[in-house]
């Protein structure tokens, strides 16, 4: 029984939990609560879509009024960030090192040569070899809480914005509340449980390759994240070309697999995981084994 429906919320009341879904990071956002209480989950819900909407204008570079927006159009001057905004420019910092310079939030100007459409469109070569230059994190002067970022250059938080948004969410959630839920992004999670039935969450993870059944996994507690190329990729003679990318060449990472699913106490270290593991190509289920977490990789 829906509750109440508008086209940007909605709130569903189950046999035994209620369900809230809204649009946001390009994704449908759903929360699940383990109560039949409407007023609760309309409460919890409103929060946690006001939360979203929160971090998508402060970190979307398709805006003109965040900091994200600032540092792009900052003509090589330096620009001081707010606290939040520090913190995600020092976990990229870090990314950039745990990954060699494969994770690279100034990779994003390679969109201008690459669009994974499902088309045959590669770009040409020369495209991507005159965006290089604009590409590498070693190159920005990240002194927290001061970035000084070449004129050119951009900075793109989408590898990891959703993943942090389904933390803070849940984070706010369950401040409030200490039932059993689970925030899901587009795919990208968190759960808490058992729920009053003493039984994990259920989560499908959707299949990439065709007529394959989806994957059923049960989750009790932590994050879970998926990174592949099923919506996103290009397809010229019979080669597909992955929209994950090396910003060290600028071409779809070699031989990686076509989806890996990992789960870690949070939304944002398990999209970490699976981007890292994507990034490392032929070696993603060698470095998934040496970090000692659940996975499951699709070749």
């Amino acid at each position: 029984m829906v509750t109440t429906m508008t086209p940007e919320f909605q709130l569903t009341l189950h046999a035994n939990h209620c369900r809230i879904t809204f649009p946001a990071m390009a994704s449908l956002c759903e929360v699940l609560l383990d109560t039949t209480d409407t007023q609760l989950a309309l409460t919890l819900g409103e929060l946690a879509r006001d939360e979203a909407q929160r971090i998508e204008q402060k970190f979307s570079r398709y805006r003109d009024d965040n900091a994200v927006w600032a540092i792009n159009h900052s003509h090589g001057k330096p620009v001081t960030v707010d606290e939040e905004t520090a913190a995600m420019m020092g976990f990229a910092e870090t990314l950039w090192h745990l990954s060699e310079g494969r994770f690279d939030v100034t990779s994003g100007v390679l969109r201008r040569a690459w669009r994974f459409d499902g088309s045959d469109n590669v770009p040409d070569e020369r495209d991507i070899r005159a965006l290089l230059p604009l590409i590498g994190w070693q190159q920005v002067i990240w002194q927290s809480p001061q970035v000084t970022l070449p004129e050119g250059m951009e900075i793109d938080f989408g590898g990891i914005g959703k993943e942090y948004a389904v933390d803070k969410v849940f984070e706010q959630l369950r401040q409030r509340w200490n039932g059993a839920l689970l925030v899901n992004f587009g795919g990208d999670l968190r759960a808490h449980g058992p729920r009053g039935d003493g039984q994990p969450w259920q989560v499908g993870v959707e299949q990439v390759i065709a007529d394959q059944p989806t994957k059923v996994i049960s989750l009790t507690e932590g994050g879970l994240a998926t990174s592949g190329d099923a919506r996103r990729f290009l397809l010229k003679d019979g080669v597909r070309y992955s929209h994950i990318l090396d910003p060290r060449s600028g071409w779809p990472v070699a031989d990686a697999p076509r989806s890996v699913t990992t789960i870690a106490p949070t939304c944002l270290q398990a999209g970490m995981l699976s981007s890292l593991a994507m990034l490392m190509g032929s070696d993603a289920e060698a470095y998934l084994d040496h970090q000692k977490v659940r996975y499951w990789s699709l070749r």
